[in-house]
């Protein structure tokens, strides 16, 4: 595929990095009348397949690769694609992607590894771990001034509970308007990143170089809604990864490879993609104006230098294999291959929803529906996407679980991250009707 330039074209850096609202896995799985076990005598999934095949033969992305899968059964797993368009190499199941916000479940649950041990509680108070948290301010007029004269107290502390959920009155670079956006730029307080290369309406501020000095450098700027008064997608998640580091007296990223990535099984997810890993690394596209432009080689990736700081919210790499295997080990209740990962109860209290009492929903991207540890959970569906157009899901109750991979940015380009848990309703309803 040949590539034109952007011309007058820009994707901004809200678009590419807002990591999705993915609508779609909010859908009730198990309100239907089937179960797993209806469907262990087919494993043909053809609306999935049809999408896969459309999608890049249609040239709209490089690869696509689904898996899914039912409790701790073999995935089954539909792959199209090259890693790049001009690539002889096939996507699989161990290609790399960037998967962005869906760092943000993975956070979540190592934050409940921690509940679990009694070392944090869902509503402690996140100035235990961070100080700094102790006397927030709060702007009066949303994304207004963030002078002495639009700022008023906290009325409540920040907790645990309000960081993993979105509900803390924290803001986002990628959200957020006005002088809040070139305080976070000035102080470096950016928790992601996109590419080694300049890119029309996306910032070239670089992140801090600790995750400590991010966390303080937040708790330094004003919070945009009251705690627990409204849900705002947020730097929830990158601030617990300061608290899961304190609490636990590891570095954030030790902590995930400790916990959950060594135990899982997960031998291909990093904050930083390995020199000898970077021929698997896809190459991530930008959509803008009918065009689809390299905005992120795998050989030549931002993913390959250090970042900064762990980015808990959005700033893993990893492989198809590697997220159906946290998704394994969810649906398993905590247990993979033999290997106690959590316990039951907190991979059920993880994926239930966790939203403060009375916290208004309205207009948000989770509006009728709940939240749970850095995913949205409506039923016992529990998922969330990254920006590059990834998304994933598990059912608690069927056992059901669902990866889908590409790399294409701004997610909302295209409806597949939308649509995917849909398509795979349309495919259990099939089967349904066949027996």
């Amino acid at each position: 595929m040949a590539f034109r330039s952007f011309e007058n074209s820009q994707i901004s850096r809200r678009s590419l990095l807002r990591g999705s609202a993915m609508v779609g896995a909010g859908l009730a799985l198990t309100a239907h009348p089937f179960g797993r076990m209806a469907f262990a005598r087919t494993s043909q999934w053809p609306n999935v397949l049809a999408t896969v095949e459309d999608y890049v033969s249609s040239g709209k992305v490089a690869n696509m690769i689904a898996a899914l899968g039912w409790g701790q059964g073999e995935a089954e797993v539909i792959a199209r694609g090259k890693l790049a368009f001009d690539s002889m190499v096939d996507a699989d199941m161990d290609s790399l992607y960037r998967i962005y916000s869906m760092t943000k479940p993975v956070t979540g649950m190592a934050a409940m590894m921690l509940v679990e041990d009694g070392t944090i509680a869902l509503d402690q108070p996140v100035a235990d771990f961070i100080p700094g948290f102790a006397s927030m301010m709060v702007q009066k007029e949303y994304d207004g001034s963030i002078g002495d004269e639009n700022l008023e107290p906290a009325k409540t502390a920040v907790t645990v509970r309000m960081l993993m959920t979105h509900t803390a009155g924290l803001g986002y670079g990628i959200i957020q308007k006005g002088p809040i956006v070139k305080a976070f730029e000035e102080k470096g307080l950016i928790p992601g990143q996109v590419s080694r290369f300049p890119i029309p309406g996306l910032s070239r501020a670089k992140p801090t170089d600790s995750l400590e000095k991010f966390a303080d450098g937040i708790a330094e700027l004003p919070l945009v809604y009251q705690p627990g008064t409204k849900w705002s997608y947020s730097v929830g998640l990158d601030v617990l990864g300061r608290v899961i580091e304190v609490a636990s007296g590891m570095p954030f990223d030790a902590f995930l490879k400790a916990r959950i990535f060594e135990p899982c099984g997960m031998r291909s997810t990093w904050f930083q993609v390995p020199e000898s890993e970077k021929a698997r690394l896809t190459t991530n596209y930008g959509v803008a104006g009918g065009m689809v432009l390299p905005i992120d080689p795998g050989m030549n990736s931002i993913y390959l230098d250090k970042p900064g700081f762990p980015f808990g919210g959005a700033g893993l790499v990893s492989s198809t294999r590697d997220y159906d295997r946290f998704q394994r080990m969810l649906v398993g209740k905590g247990m993979i291959d033999g290997t106690r990962v959590m316990a039951e109860a907190t991979v059920l209290q993880g994926t239930s929803n966790l939203l403060p009492e009375n916290v208004d929903l309205t207009g948000t991207w989770v509006a009728g529906q709940g939240f749970g540890a850095g995913g949205r959970v409506t039923g016992a569906a529990y998922g969330w996407g990254g920006a590059a157009g990834t998304t994933a899901f598990v059912d608690m109750a069927s056992g059901l679980r669902a990866v889908n991979m590409t790399q294409y940015s701004p997610s909302e380009a295209y409806p597949i991250q939308r649509e995917f848990p849909e398509i795979v309703l349309k495919d259990l309803a099939l089967r349904s009707e066949a027996y």
